[in-house]
């Protein structure tokens, strides 16, 4: 099995190389055609990544992942110029959206600030005008305090975000929140700013059964 895994790794690594030209959606369905969820999984966590993971094994890949990658693109340019507390990404046929734990909780507490509602809505907008989208809102934690602390710190802070987007008219089947505590830092834990930005939520974009079946629907008409 990890061989298997390492085959998968190393080909999307080639992939990527290859396709440096390409643009984003592009990728996307390159990146689709070569792994599945499993796969996702196992390149997100060889990156650091669990954003990229879950993005990757969500990917349509082919004529329709494209398709899915260029309407992704659209709702991350609105995303860059109008949610400015946030790093946007694009992933293959998706989006992550990161937002630094000071810029929606006080130290160690899992209520909104007001700068984060400020923040959240500005995202909330957007997501309201590109509905068939599924989210995933990850808690995480930098490494300071127990594995069971930062584990429910991080569910918490997940579980937050949530409900505010809910309040805020995006349709709760929609959401789906998970809690990863300190197991996936993306930046350093031996410097305070490193850990500050540990201390992040990340929002993660991919296409729902809708958007799916109406990418394919595109993509066997030739429009």
């Amino acid at each position: 099995m990890k061989r298997i895994n390492l085959v998968f790794i190393l080909l999307i690594s080639l992939l990527m190389f290859s396709c440096s030209s390409m643009n984003r959606s592009q990728k996307g369905a390159v990146i689709g055609a070569a792994g599945g969820g499993a796969t996702g999984a196992v390149i997100g966590r060889a990156a650091g990544n669990t954003g990229l993971g879950a993005i990757i094994g969500a990917t349509v890949g082919g004529v329709a992942g494209a398709v899915i990658g260029k309407q992704m693109d659209k709702q991350a340019a609105e995303m860059e110029r109008e949610v400015p507390g946030a790093k946007i990404e694009r992933v293959g046929e998706g989006i992550v959206v990161e937002f630094s734990g000071k810029v929606l909780f006080g130290f160690d507490k899992s209520d909104l600030t007001p700068e984060a509602t400020n923040n959240l809505t500005s995202l909330i907008q957007i997501l309201n005008k590109y509905p068939d989208t599924d989210i995933e809102i990850q808690g995480h934690t930098d490494n300071k305090g127990s594995d069971s602390y930062n584990q429910s710190l991080s569910e918490r802070r997940a579980i937050t975000v949530a409900n505010y987007l809910v309040m805020n008219n995006i349709a709760s089947p929609r959401i789906n929140t998970k809690g990863l505590g300190e197991s996936t830092p993306k930046y350093s834990n031996d410097t305070e700013d490193g850990r500050a930005q540990n201390r992040r939520v990340e929002f993660l974009i991919t296409a729902n059964e809708k958007m799916i079946e109406d990418a394919r629907r595109q993509a066997e008409s030739g429009n």
